[in-house]
């Protein structure tokens, strides 16, 4: 099963309800080498389902000092689809490695945003 590690909606019960049917277990890490920045939420669907119009999103910074805490859930691949559906355009899904060493999927910024 895929794991995916979230440091901002995705976390939210009411999110995770909306897009997997289901409240997510899972475990707190954190991510070196990104700073979290804030992009403004146009979507409608998502603005409706988080609450939010400002979201948090990983910048890549290299620098290992820089570290981003969130939860690592187990999904399947269907819902990590759903992930995929619900994440706008401004974010990309790539595998990285925790703190910890877990392997998994985040959502980061697109290079050039």
């Amino acid at each position: 099963m895929p794991l995916l590690f979230s440091y901002g909606t995705l976390q939210q019960t009411a999110v995770q309800m909306a897009n997997f049917g289901r409240k997510l277990s899972g475990s707190k890490d954190s991510l070196q080498g990104y700073r979290v920045g804030e992009i403004e939420i146009t979507d409608e669907r998502v603005l409706r389902e988080s609450g939010k119009a400002i979201h948090p999103i990983l910048r890549f910074s290299g620098n290992l000092q820089d570290e981003v805490s969130g939860t690592v859930f187990e999904i399947t691949e269907a819902e990590l689809a759903q992930a995929d559906d619900y994440e706008v355009a401004d974010y990309v899904r790539t595998f990285a490695t925790l703190t910890s060493g877990t392997e998994c999927w985040i959502y980061a910024a697109q290079a050039s945003s």
